[in-house]
């Protein structure tokens, strides 16, 4: 577990404290000021920290919903049949095509294909720090209110399952783990937020505490 308070705020107050703290502008590539952030933090050894220029570009959408007994946060469960990362817990999104133009056309492109979320009901309140994945990618997270209420077709190809976990279990360090394991030969660390039957973890979870420090800073 972590120290630092928890935050339980509403959405109108997520979406007020979110528009002040984060960037109101996607994070360009090689930002000399704010580097990147990524699974090369917080390692027990010093590892490389991954060139963000032959970084595949992806971007995600991290979406608060707003419901009666508290904000949620939409994630995924990635199709079991997947080759990389299958049955993982995720925000819904991917790489970056060349028509998309910018990372919230991405987000809300990907988003739509694979959960069917309308993306008029989607509002963009700002953006985290890019985020570097040891499996090669150059994640923008674009956070944003979705507006309800909606219905979702998932898409079984890339999806098994889409639901909402409360903002304030994912907002309290209390629940932010940092656990380990061995990879390519290497003993790794992440952040890791076990919920019910989910396991967060990984970029997703590691993800979700950047986007913690951003408000709670």
């Amino acid at each position: 577990m972590t120290s630092g308070k928890a935050l339980n705020l509403s959405a109108e107050a997520f979406a007020a404290l979110a528009r002040q703290r984060l960037r109101s502008e996607p994070p360009s590539l090689g930002d000399l000021i704010a580097r990147p952030r990524g699974d090369h933090e917080g390692q027990p050894q010093p590892v490389p920290v991954p060139d963000e220029r032959r970084a595949v570009p992806a971007a995600v959408l991290i979406g608060v919903v707003p419901r009666p007994e508290g904000p949620t946060v939409l994630l995924t469960q990635r199709a079991a049949s997947l080759r990389n990362h299958s049955a993982q817990v995720a925000f819904p999104g991917g790489r970056v095509d060349a028509v998309d133009g910018s990372p919230v056309v991405t987000a809300l492109r990907e988003t739509e294909e694979e959960i069917g979320l309308p993306r008029e009901r989607v509002s963009t309140l700002g953006f985290l720090d890019a985020y570097l994945t040891g499996t090669g990618y150059r994640i923008v997270p674009v956070v944003a209110l979705v507006e309800t209420p909606f219905s979702l077709t998932i898409n079984r190809h890339e999806v098994d399952d889409a639901f909402e976990t409360p903002l304030s279990f994912l907002l309290d360090p209390a629940n932010h783990r940092r656990e380990g394991r061995e990879w390519k030969g290497h003993f790794r660390t992440y952040y890791a937020m076990p919920f019910g039957d989910r396991y967060i973890w990984g970029a997703t979870a590691g993800m979700i505490r950047n986007l913690y420090e951003r408000l709670a800073d």
